[in-house]
């Protein structure tokens, strides 16, 4: 799923707001009990591969997106709309489709031309799952890998060449 800023204004202005985002997320994740495959904050959006067993995404999502609006606006003594309308899911249907959607998140901030490679992005999950190491704990690095291999560092290697391949092709 994705979320904008109201009118594409900036969501995080500093490190902290990244990090208060992320930790409002594993709040919401751990509460509902989602699963996040993936994530990529941009400065105006952010990207979350999210998996839940209930039909709440829309709880969470107002939760995430409120809680975090709030905290911004006061943080930053601003007031209003801080996200562009709802946010935006596609249901995922399949592993091909879920694998596509892990690998436009990871070259986002490439894309975007925030970076050269998509391990240079702090504020993604892709290095997390190469490094083998969740610095966020409602990341599911384990069940994000094992769609390339058993084995951890197979799979991530499998990973990284998956996101290379296309990142190849589109220079």
């Amino acid at each position: 799923m994705t979320a904008r800023g109201n009118r594409r204004q900036v969501l995080f202005v500093d490190d902290g707001d990244f990090r208060w985002f992320l930790a409002i997320v594993s709040d919401v994740a751990t509460r509902l009990g989602w699963r996040c495959h993936s994530y990529c904050l941009m400065p105006n959006h952010y990207h979350l591969l999210i998996e839940t067993r209930n039909a709440d995404l829309s709880v969470g999502m107002q939760r995430l997106n409120g809680r975090y609006a709030q905290a911004f606006n006061h943080s930053h003594a601003t007031s209003g709309h801080l996200f562009q309308g709802r946010f935006h899911a596609v249901l995922v249907e399949n592993e091909g489709h879920l694998l596509e959607v892990s690998r436009y998140i990871a070259l986002n901030p490439v894309r975007a031309g925030l970076c050269r490679e998509p391990g240079e992005w702090r504020w993604s999950s892709y290095r997390a799952l190469l490094e083998g190491r969740a610095p966020q704990p409602f990341l599911a690095l384990e069940r994000s890998l094992e769609y390339f291999d058993p084995d951890r560092a197979r799979a991530q290697r499998a990973f990284r060449a998956f996101v290379h391949d296309a990142s190849a092709r589109a220079a």
